[in-house]
């Protein structure tokens, strides 16, 4: 099983985030050097995630020309589905979108993770079933758990959604992934009493100090050089982490992609947010992507494009 698509759903309304940061006394330098982020999309107060996964659902089958009846597997991953995350809420967005009553369709309640998990979890599913087209949906909408006071997470997060479709037919095949766990530091981003926090600095030193390790590990699982990726596309986190781990490659760090200027961090969309635009590019032929955060929870996996 191989990425045939990506697509994706922003929210139309944003926040200013110079504007936002003003009101805690942060500068512009700051925001465009730490955070990254001078506008978030944040989703409207009637609007579901349901409603944020159905929307790029719809602009996958768009793209793709793909008939409903032809989905043999839906997979969403979120941890702020809709209400109480029961049902699941991935059997929502099957209701709304008309889907068959014979496809297989469950959650998968991971954070920033969550794409590549939910790769690796979508392909294995699919070929141990007999499956041909699958979809990977992503929606995680923070503003319903984020404090608009608390300037340690307000600044940072935006809402999006995405949707890949999994075939036989794709051009871009997924390598062996590395995923690792660290339970002892989940303290470290959780939603409390129905509040998100954060402590920023333990998730920075997370990130800079694990994640140039697994890359440089998976880079040598796969007997590739960092030359040999021609794109990487990391979680999104900020702009001040993307930069402490770009720096550990120095003869690529201009390959290390940011695109947080008017999403800032949407958690598990990130990723394919970035890969919608990469995949398309016709000198880009081998990505390697990285997800980490909740959990503390980390997973990569080098994406190649078929018959290159």
């Amino acid at each position: 099983m191989k990425i045939h698509s990506i697509a994706s759903y922003v929210p139309d309304h944003c926040v200013d985030n110079l504007a936002q940061a003003a009101t805690f006394g942060e500068t512009e330098e700051f925001v465009r050097t730490k955070i990254g982020a001078l506008k978030l999309p944040k989703k409207t107060a009637t609007e579901q995630t349901s409603d944020m996964a159905v929307r790029a659902v719809q602009k996958l089958m768009v793209k793709t020309e793909l008939e409903l009846d032809a989905i043999d597997a839906l997979v969403l991953v979120t941890q702020n589905g809709d209400g109480h995350n029961l049902p699941h809420t991935s059997a929502l967005v099957h209701a709304k979108l008309g889907l068959s009553k014979t496809m297989a369709v469950f959650d998968v309640s991971l954070g920033c993770s969550g794409y590549v998990y939910g790769l690796q979890i979508l392909k294995g599913f699919m070929q141990a079933s007999g499956f041909n087209n699958g979809i990977l949906v992503t929606a995680d909408p923070y503003s319903k758990v984020i404090d608009p006071s608390d300037r340690s997470t307000t600044l940072l997060f935006g809402d999006a959604a995405s949707a890949t479709l999994l075939s036989k037919l794709g051009k871009w095949e997924l390598s062996r992934p590395r995923m690792g766990t660290d339970g002892s530091g989940a303290d470290n981003i959780m939603v409390k009493d129905g509040r998100f926090s954060m402590n920023g600095r333990q998730v920075f030193n997370f990130a800079a100090t694990v994640i140039p390790k697994e890359i440089k590990s998976l880079l040598a699982q796969e007997g590739l050089q960092e030359t040999d990726i021609d794109s990487y596309c990391l979680h999104q986190g900020s702009a001040g982490i993307l930069d402490a781990i770009g720096k550990r490659f120095p003869a690529v760090k201009d390959r290390f992609v940011n695109r947080l200027l008017n999403t800032g961090n949407t958690v598990s969309s990130s990723i394919p947010l970035l890969l919608e635009e990469e995949i398309q590019k016709t000198n880009i032929n081998r990505i390697l992507i990285s997800g980490f955060g909740v959990g503390l929870s980390w997973a990569s996996m080098i994406l190649t494009k078929k018959d290159f």
